[in-house]
């Protein structure tokens, strides 16, 4: 039984307008802090003065340590100018619709429902009855930023991406029909092109169908913010920010890998990965970005090869292992370069926002050894992973479109 609640003090823009100048991409979308900085010259009134108040400078060399006391403080002052200001209104007892037009899926609609989800509600050791599941391993000093800042600005501005299988579609129906009777309330245009469209939901028999629908639903699982909802319920919060989408409405794009170290030859890596995989030259004519499962891109040494796993390279019955990146990981990674540690510094995740030519310049400027480009993990891998309850591998999916920043936040006290 999925569970939502309504939202005591919601803050939100008050029209589109203010909406365009408030939302931004999550903070953990951003490959540096000089990305936010920038970000931050053209959008002034972004959230992420608040959210990654280290980078809001006048200058790239005035950059606060990220976490810091006076980060915080700066946060929290923010904070204080945005819900006074001009931009935002509170809005209590408020649930929400969430739909994200997505010009690259134009015959899939995906909309959700949002509120407050139980904290007690999360799957763990000690609450084996919860029905939010996660699916990836939280580390405990990223969730300790996130409940820092909760603590400092009084609000919970992340929101967490969760699904439910919504087997029959009606949780989808039902969505839909409450959107098409009414015009959103503010919307907003992000930088990839999608339209993040916002229905404040009033108390109502129709909302109270709505989250009743979902009730219906045995699980929700997370698939984005993990962390975001770990440091609500490391702060003893009852709740956290959430939008549950119906499965089928869910995309997701590549989530690729650039390696650092010594650089080897072509002929080197071909030799290296052919016991495990079959090793054989790129299909594309240019930059290769697979997009089936179990055919895997590698760059070095300026010649894109194709890396199919071997029969025996994995256990097809263990979904977790079964995913490209967990047999990336142990095959190219941890055997052939002694990286078996995710977190190593020779290593670093692109997401699915940048190309594969990204990742060759990045190889051939010197700054990394060899690149992976990734087939999407599918639904389908996803909610296998979920229903055996296994973590999917550390940086696996990179669920797109992304629920933007700042669009509705929750305030507390």
């Amino acid at each position: 039984m999925v569970t939502l609640n309504p939202i005591p003090r919601a803050l939100v823009p008050v029209d589109s307008d203010a909406a365009q100048a408030i939302c931004s991409p999550n903070y953990d979308e951003f490959q540096s802090d000089r990305e936010i900085f920038e970000l931050l010259q053209r959008q002034p009134a972004s959230i992420l003065r608040v959210t990654m108040p280290h980078a809001c400078a006048a200058s790239p060399n005035e950059m606060l340590a990220e976490g810091s006391e006076d980060a915080l403080r700066a946060a929290r002052a923010r904070m204080g100018e945005l819900r006074d200001g001009p931009l935002t209104e509170t809005r209590c007892d408020a649930m929400l619709l969430y739909e994200i037009v997505d010009p690259c899926r134009p015959s899939t609609r995906q909309i959700g429902l949002g509120g407050l989800a139980p904290s007690k509600d999360i799957l763990t050791d000690s609450s084996p009855d919860g029905t939010i599941v996660r699916n990836e391993g939280v580390r405990p000093k990223k969730a300790r930023g996130r409940a820092d800042l909760i603590q400092a600005t009084r609000s919970i501005i992340g929101t967490v991406n969760n699904t439910v299988e919504d087997a029959h579609g009606e949780y989808a129906r039902s969505l839909e029909a409450c959107a098409d009777g009414r015009a959103p309330n503010f919307t907003a245009l992000a930088e990839d092109g999608c339209r993040h469209r916002i229905w404040l939901l009033p108390d109502s028999l129709e909302r109270d169908s709505l989250v009743e629908t979902l009730r219906a639903e045995p699980f929700a699982y997370v698939a984005d913010g993990n962390h975001r909802s770990a440091a609500a319920a490391m702060l003893g919060l009852e709740g956290f920010m959430a939008v549950v989408f119906p499965a089928s409405s869910m995309g997701l794009a590549p989530y690729n890998r650039l390696v650092g170290g010594a650089a080897q030859s072509a002929d080197h890596w071909r030799a290296a990965l052919s016991e495990s995989f079959e090793v054989g030259p790129s299909p594309a004519e240019g930059d290769y970005q697979p997009t089936a499962t179990h055919r895997i891109g590698f760059y070095a040494d300026g010649t894109w090869l194709e890396l199919a796993p071997r029969p025996g390279s994995y256990d097809p019955e263990n979904a977790a292992q079964s995913i490209d990146a967990a047999i990336v990981q142990r095959r190219v990674l941890d055997e052939a370069c002694d990286i078996s540690d995710p977190r190593d510094g020779r290593l670093t995740f692109v997401g699915g926002d940048r190309d594969a030519a990204y990742l060759r310049r990045r190889v051939d400027d010197g700054e990394f050894a060899f690149a992976v480009t990734l087939p999407p993990v599918t639904m389908q891998q996803f909610l296998d992973v979920c229903r055996q309850r296994r973590m999917m591998p550390p940086k696996s999916t990179w669920f797109s479109p992304k629920i933007r920043s700042g669009l509705v936040m929750a305030l507390l006290g």
